[in-house]
């Protein structure tokens, strides 16, 4: 008896083992709970504190069109193809793609297969040569979907990298209309700018032939002169704008500053007035880009989260192995060794795990509070779009009657000059004043066209609305 208890004594070790490791796989489960995506909640809205006017029921995915402008429509299509911030955004798009294949292949066997040949020769002893061939087959088992919640967050991050091509879309097209419509300002304001200094020109020179007849002192013709000046350096400025804005536009398609102009064109007879886009507040959380790609990088926090409490979890391994080797090279696919090794790992003990868990727990406040802040700051562009876009209708209504009152002055004044009751001087005072009025409403005109470009951008400029939600590929 005394010989055979020496023998006994594994058994009870192995059970011991067994059983401690069957303990920590019912501790390691015990807990680990994938959590379920929900949209975080933000303050809600129900509706605009300043209604549409003129709503449409529905924003186009070709919004710009409604501007009703050839020109402007050419020039959205080259910028779509050429311009290279979208370009950027659209090869960023295949690196999401290629990245969910290389999440998944986590999952997939891997086979090595080598070949070796070994030549010595010692002191005394013959020349020896040996040759082997072997081959390994690994394969984690991914039993409790760690790697496809891996693939999960994957695909999260390709959908947002797709809402962020929209979002630059948007922003490009909204920006070339937006640079078209100062151009064509710009070009307007320069013809009525030469139309002035011709006529402050004409002035002057009437100016100074009643100095010559003593009919006006000489101050009245410097101080003509100096408005000639300040209207000459106003001139200068707004060509150097609109050079500025022209180089601005032909980075936005694609092309070198300096090689594409816009052809000279008039904004209140090119570009006409859509009616304002119609949109709901909730609209806003599934259709404007930005939103989406926050709550998609959201919900890859969430998947990430996932995956790393399922990595606490015990993971099986099955390795295959075969080979050969002979000292011949024409024996060595004579025979064969083959070996299968599944293993079990319980990470009993491993911090890496634990504190990559808690970094994606925190990682997912973080872009929950970045979600909410898109939202309320979507918010705030609408409000401000449809506060600017009526304020600068009213506006125009004001400078109109504004406009129509100084041509009926304008028209009396010329009568009476015609009758000698006035002088010329209060003529010219009053075609600078029509002029100045003028010159307001073509700048609220250009105003309006730029709200409005502001609001279709900020109700999401008619893209598709989106289901944030984890889905297969």
């Amino acid at each position: 008896m005394s010989m055979s208890r020496p023998c006994g004594r594994p058994l009870p070790l192995l059970r011991a083992l067994l059983a401690g490791s069957l303990a920590l796989l019912l501790a390691s489960c015990a807990g680990v709970k994938v959590p379920e995506y929900q949209r975080p909640d933000t303050p809600g809205k129900a509706s605009w504190s300043r209604p549409a006017v003129s709503a449409a029921d529905t924003i186009a995915p070709d919004w710009w069109r409604e501007f009703r402008d050839p020109t402007l429509d050419e020039l959205v299509n080259r910028a779509i193809a050429g311009n290279f911030d979208v370009k950027i955004l659209a090869a960023r798009i295949q690196v999401a793609e290629a990245q969910i294949g290389e999440a998944r292949a986590g999952a997939l066997p891997t086979l090595d297969v080598g070949a070796g040949a070994s030549f010595e020769k010692s002191t005394g002893q013959s020349f020896r040569k040996q040759f082997n061939l072997g081959t390994q087959v690994n394969w984690d088992i991914d039993i409790w979907g760690k790697v496809e919640k891996g693939v999960q967050a994957q695909t999260a991050e390709f959908h947002a990298t797709e809402a962020d091509w929209r979002a630059g879309y948007l922003t490009l097209v909204s920006d070339v209309a937006t640079t078209y419509f100062q151009i064509l300002q710009l070009d307007e304001q320069i013809d009525r700018q030469q139309r002035a200094l011709d006529r402050s020109r004409q002035i002057l020179a009437t100016f100074e032939a009643m100095l010559g007849q003593g009919l006006v002192p000489r101050t009245q013709v410097l101080r003509q002169r100096a408005e000639n000046n300040a209207l000459t350096r106003d001139l200068l400025e707004l060509q150097r704008a609109r050079g500025l804005a022209g180089n601005a536009l032909a980075t936005l398609l694609g092309v070198p500053a300096g090689e594409f102009t816009v052809p000279p064109g008039k904004l209140q007879e090119r570009v006409g007035l859509p009616a304002v886009p119609a949109g709901l507040p909730s609209e806003l959380l599934s259709r404007r880009p930005d939103i989406v790609a926050a709550e998609f990088r959201l919900l890859e926090a969430y998947d990430l989260v996932g995956q790393a409490r399922l990595a606490q979890l015990p993971s099986i391994s099955l390795t295959g192995r075969g080979g050969t080797s002979s000292f011949a090279l024409g024996d060595l696919l004579k025979s064969f060794t083959f070996g299968f090794l599944p293993s079990i790992n319980i990470p009993a003990f491993d911090p890496s795990i634990k504190a990559r868990l808690k970094t994606t727990e925190a990682q997912t406040k973080v872009f929950e509070h970045e979600y909410q802040r898109t939202v309320i700051a979507a918010f705030e562009e609408v409000e401000n779009a449809l506060t600017n876009l009526e304020a600068h209708r009213q506006q125009r209504t004001e400078l109109q009657q504004q406009i129509d009152q100084l041509q009926i002055v304008a028209a009396q004044i010329q009568a009476q000059l015609r009758e000698g009751l006035v002088s010329q001087l209060e003529v010219f005072e009053t075609e600078r004043s029509l002029l100045a009025a003028q010159l307001a409403l073509l700048a609220n005109h250009q105003q309006i066209l730029a709200d409005t470009v502001t609001l279709y951008k900020a109700l999401g400029g008619g893209w598709p609305t989106v289901e944030v939600a984890n889905v297969r590929r």
